[in-house]
């Protein structure tokens, strides 16, 4: 089987094509991201190619499926032009929608890629949060994980994001020991991906990640865009601002009942035969 290892801030890929992958996904790709017995990866990309582009399906590093990954979309998007499957302008398709991108080179194996996330959604019932009645958004709602009284602001970027914000960027004590917590809280029926946001100004935001099926990672692209989005929505932010990761920074905007555009890079690291 041939693989690409690519990564987007940190946050690292394994990419196969769809039809090379077994019909039982599940252990075959916590194997490959396994990093002491495998290749190494938050998630394993399956892809195929579409006519406008390509399609994007994604296995977690615990072997269950995601629905997107921002920082995995752009590896796809990167890998899809260096092969010449795609235009520097295309489409990735993922199961919660198509994801228009825009590709350009800017090394050797990198690539700086522009992507339209799509519309946030805000409602409790959309993201989805264990919330009765419904409401149309969840702002700083209050919630107990790992002994501690925390409030959370939840989106969904297609998938599940909840963002805590911070006085001091999070520690890894702190990310290990909430990020699990909140991640399979009874409040969020699906688990859900977790933010721990800084707001450094009101252009610019400094986040760490614990996501949903990996555990902590470098960067995230959802992540970013929901943590931006709970800083848009809570007031404490513009609406074109910067998101830092501890991988690197992505730039955001999201226009007033509008698409969320996203932009940064991605790199493609190697080639590579698995014959486990």
């Amino acid at each position: 089987m041939r693989f690409t290892k690519a990564h987007g801030l940190g946050n690292d890929f394994i990419l196969v094509a769809e039809a090379d992958a077994p019909a039982d996904r599940s252990g075959w790709a916590r194997r490959l991201c396994d990093r002491h017995r495998g290749i190494g990866g938050d998630g394993v990309v399956l892809h195929a190619p579409e006519p406008d582009g390509t399609r994007f399906r994604l296995v977690n590093a615990d072997g269950l499926p995601g629905e997107i990954s921002g920082n995995g979309v752009r590896c796809l998007a990167a890998l899809a032009v260096r092969r010449g499957w795609a235009e520097a302008r295309h489409v990735v398709h993922t199961v919660v929608g198509p994801r228009a991108v825009e590709v350009a080179a800017v090394g050797a194996a990198t690539y700086r890629i522009a992507t339209d996330l799509g519309r946030p959604a805000l409602g409790s019932r959309d993201v989805p949060a264990a919330l009765e009645p419904p409401t149309d958004r969840v702002l700083d709602h209050p919630l107990q994980a790992a002994g501690r009284a925390v409030r959370v602001t939840a989106t969904s970027m297609g998938n599940p994001h909840c963002a805590v914000f911070c006085d001091a960027v999070a520690d890894d004590a702190l990310v290990q020991q909430l990020g699990p917590a909140l991640e399979r809280h009874p409040f969020f029926p699906q688990r859900t991906n977790v933010e721990f946001v800084t707001v450094l100004s009101r252009q610019e935001i400094r986040v760490r990640f614990w996501e949903r099926g990996v555990g902590y990672t470098q960067a995230s692209g959802t992540g970013a865009a929901g943590a931006a989005v709970a800083s848009i929505v809570s007031g404490r932010a513009e609406r074109r601002l910067r998101v830092v990761c501890d991988g690197g920074a992505l730039e955001v905007e999201w226009p007033e009942d509008g698409s969320l555009k996203q932009t940064g890079e991605a790199e493609i690291l190697f080639d590579g035969e698995w014959i486990g």
